[in-house]
């Protein structure tokens, strides 16, 4: 089977944790939380971790857009911003053929005992398409703004361990799924960069410049009609001087 050649045997069905597979047992330990807790909180973990952190992230997506277009020089920003949901489709793109080769079951399809949270889960387990999901977009977010990018980058840690509290992946399915999703947007971020800060700068000098900053605040410009439009602006501030 493909889940034992990567180094995740299959393991029998049966309760209790599994000492020797330390995966296994972070999963029971971890999972053995929502039995001892409340009803009503682990309903909330359940949307949270289903649900709530992905819409928590659209909306700190949309808090960082209307931060970032108000920077005096907002290209490279709003570049990085746009790259974040780009980076985020493509992680889990690149997820596709990783599941499907790699084909581990859910846990509660292999272990007993667990109090799975969401039901209907069938499909592959390895690797995690929300903590991919959310740490593509927090790390994004980070190389857009920082401080926004700290609380998307937590925001993803949490997903993470509400993915292994409901019972539906292990803890290695989401140590994959938020490396997989840094990889992707720090080693493609360059050639995105590269090419998305020049479409957001002739954006910043259309109709639709409202999109990518704020109107408060002149475009710092870079096309080359704008530098042809400041080494005149230079010239006159010369001659002036030398006039007077």
């Amino acid at each position: 089977m493909p889940g034992a050649m990567m180094g995740f045997p299959l393991a029998e069905a049966g309760g209790g944790s599994s000492g020797a597979n330390p995966d296994v047992s972070l999963l029971y330990d971890i999972n053995g939380l929502a039995k001892d807790a409340p009803g009503w909180f682990d309903h909330t973990m359940a949307f949270v971790g289903e649900y709530g952190i992905v819409l928590g992230m659209a909306v700190l997506m949309a808090v960082a857009w209307w931060s970032v277009r108000r920077d005096r020089d907002s290209a490279s920003g709003m570049a990085a911003l746009l790259w974040a949901p780009l980076a985020a489709g493509l992680a889990l793109l690149v997820n596709m053929p990783i599941r499907d080769f790699v084909r581990r079951p859910r846990p509660a399809l292999q272990h007993q005992g667990l109090d799975l949270l969401v039901k209907g889960k069938t499909d592959f387990s390895f690797v995690s398409d929300h903590a991919t999901l959310t740490m593509a977009l927090g790390v994004g977010l980070f190389v857009a703004h920082r401080r926004y990018g700290l609380i998307g980058i937590g925001l993803a840690f949490l997903e993470a361990f509400c993915r292994v509290f409901m019972g539906v992946h292990y803890p290695t399915d989401v140590i994959g799924g938020l490396a997989l999703g840094t990889a992707v947007v720090l080693l493609l971020a360059p050639v995105a960069m590269m090419l998305l800060t020049p479409v957001v700068r002739r954006i910043g000098v259309s109709r639709a410049a409202p999109l990518v900053r704020s109107r408060r605040r002149p475009a710092r410009l870079s096309v080359p009609e704008a530098d042809g439009a400041v080494d005149a602006a230079r010239s006159r501030h010369q001659d002036n001087g030398l006039a007077a």
